[in-house]
């Protein structure tokens, strides 16, 4: 028996899941079979991918009253006819909120583009969608990631499954930077402290970090050698990764690296057999990782210390979990001791949980509440972009959290102005629905038979191109036969002239053989 226990602050941290009527219930949540966390979350809203027809959506659910004016509040069941955030011409696979203004919000889709978004303060009763505000085009392929920058303000990186990752300026609407190096469809991001490096995950099972600016890869090594998805954390501060992904046996695995040599990881920690791609989750203040699997229904937290990471304990729930996010550190409620809160998304609901350090005393705890990152960028983008590194700025969080104002966002370029036709209003009763069906036979009837006279002028033009292509070929023939038939007599002439040629040359003159004739005789 170990007489010896580590000493930490943490270990008896324990997660409590918010009460029914605390939840976001009738939630619509995305089946696409993208890798992403499906959810995002920042101070004042909770972003996720929605199933929708027609296109590609997402929805942002405002989550307190606090800093806000006449802002609705939708806790416990939304509405059938909640607005959402429509744009994209295909599903939305991946969203992300501007960590130095929370009601600017980026998404990418299907349909290649990525979409800058700002959130209204006030959603109108008869609002049905909201526009965006700049649409970034650029990439060949749909986009499955997108990433604001740590320390730099209006920096996003989107990656694309053409293989590449774009940094753009937000503000002024253009691609900055193109990161090229990957084989394979990318499948995590994950920036470094001062956000001066980005480390990736990659389906040719890579670990690579990049050097953003001068587009050059930094280390590169064999990451988890299994055929699924594997993610990658930064871990705060300091010079280590820590990945998630499959054995070649099909065992999740956690694996830790040091950042200045990826040939092989420092510690490679099994996990168990489940199918589900892990999400890691790295706190910096308290220096916790972690771990939720997708289907399942455990979250793991470890500390981290020395190189090595120690199991502190589960949460455990009966509703398995298909995407998770966490709340930035400025926004928690300190006067609890909570330390760490997720917002957790199911079939129909996102749920928050709340992750506590259990103390008595109700005054503020600064051993572990030590300054954390705020909402104040510490570089301007072109300052970023010329060449500038700074970390982080922080705030000391004993005063509780306070929202800011909103910040207008005015991108100098505007959205593209092609915008995609409104949605037809829903039917409403039995009518409404007769009619729908009605009109939309017609134009289907309509479709079929443009169709069917497309299909009739293309034979009859095929037809055409065949008798003309055998005319061609006639005439060609034809041709060819007079030719050969001139080159004949063109031949036959000659030869009739070299023969009479042969012949004068032969035969002697008459007046010559007559004078032959009489010389002789006079001899």
């Amino acid at each position: 028996m170990n007489r010896f226990v580590r000493p930490s602050k943490y270990r008896h941290v324990f997660g409590t899941a918010s009460k029914r009527e605390y939840c976001y219930d009738n939630v619509r949540v995305s089946l696409n079979a993208w890798d992403t966390n499906m959810v995002q979350v920042n101070p004042l809203f909770v972003s996720m991918n929605w199933q929708s027809s027609g296109g590609g959506a997402f929805a942002v659910i405002p989550l307190s009253q606090q800093g806000m004016t006449t802002l609705i509040i939708f806790i416990g069941k939304l509405p059938e006819n909640y607005p959402l955030y429509r744009g994209h011409t295909a599903p939305v696979l991946d969203t992300d909120f501007n960590p130095f203004n929370d009601y600017v919000i980026a998404s990418g889709a299907e349909d290649s583009k990525v979409m800058i978004w700002t959130i209204p303060e006030e959603y109108d009763e008869d609002l049905q969608e909201v526009q965006p505000v700049l649409k970034l085009s650029g990439h060949g392929r749909k986009v499955g990631q997108v990433l604001f920058h740590p320390t730099a303000s209006n920096v996003l990186a989107s990656a694309s499954t053409d293989l590449t990752i774009k940094l753009w300026d937000i503000e002024s609407g253009q691609e900055r930077q193109e990161v090229t190096g990957h084989t394979e469809i990318i499948q995590s991001l994950a920036y470094n402290y001062n956000g001066s490096l980005l480390a990736t995950t990659c389906r040719d099972k890579r670990l690579r970090i990049f050097d953003l600016r001068s587009n050059q890869v930094v280390q590169e090594g064999a990451g988890h050698q299994g055929i699924k998805g594997s993610r990658v954390v930064w871990l705060g501060d300091s010079d280590r990764l820590a990945t998630t992904g499959f054995s070649k046996m099909s065992d999740r695995q956690l694996n830790l690296w040091n950042t200045g040599d990826l040939s092989k990881p420092i510690k490679s920690e099994f996990i168990d057999t489940s199918s589900g791609v892990i999400m890691p989750f790295y706190d910096n203040d308290t220096s916790m990782l972690y771990l939720a699997g997708k289907g399942d229904r455990t979250i793991r937290y470890y500390e981290y210390e020395n190189d090595s990471l120690y199991h502190l304990s589960d949460y455990r729930d009966v509703e398995a979990q298909k995407g998770l996010a966490f709340m930035p550190k400025r926004a928690l409620n300190v006067n609890e001791c909570e330390i760490a809160r997720a917002y957790k998304i199911t079939t129909n609901l996102i749920e928050p949980i709340s992750f506590k350090v259990p103390r008595k005393s109700d005054a503020f705890q600064s051993d572990i509440f030590p300054p954390a990152i705020g909402d104040e960028p510490a570089l301007t983008a072109e300052e970023w972009f010329s060449g500038k590194n700074a970390d982080p700025k922080k705030i000391d969080l004993s005063q509780g959290f306070q929202a800011k104002e909103k910040q207008e966002f005015t991108p100098s370029a505007p959205a593209e102005e092609t915008e995609a036709p409104p949605a037809a209003a829903p039917p409403k009763n039995e009518k409404d629905y007769q009619e729908a069906y009605h009109e939309l036979r017609k134009e289907n009837d309509e479709l079929k038979n443009t169709v069917s006279q497309r299909d009739v002028k293309i034979r009859v033009l095929e037809i055409e191109v065949e008798k003309l292509k055998k005319e061609l070929t006639e005439l060609q023939t034809s041709k060819n036969t007079e030719t050969n038939e001139q080159e004949k007599e063109e031949k036959k002439s000659e030869t009739t002239e070299s023969d009479q040629q042969t012949n004068t040359t032969d035969t002697p003159a008459p007046a010559a053989e007559a004078e032959e004739e009489s010389e002789k005789k006079d001899d």
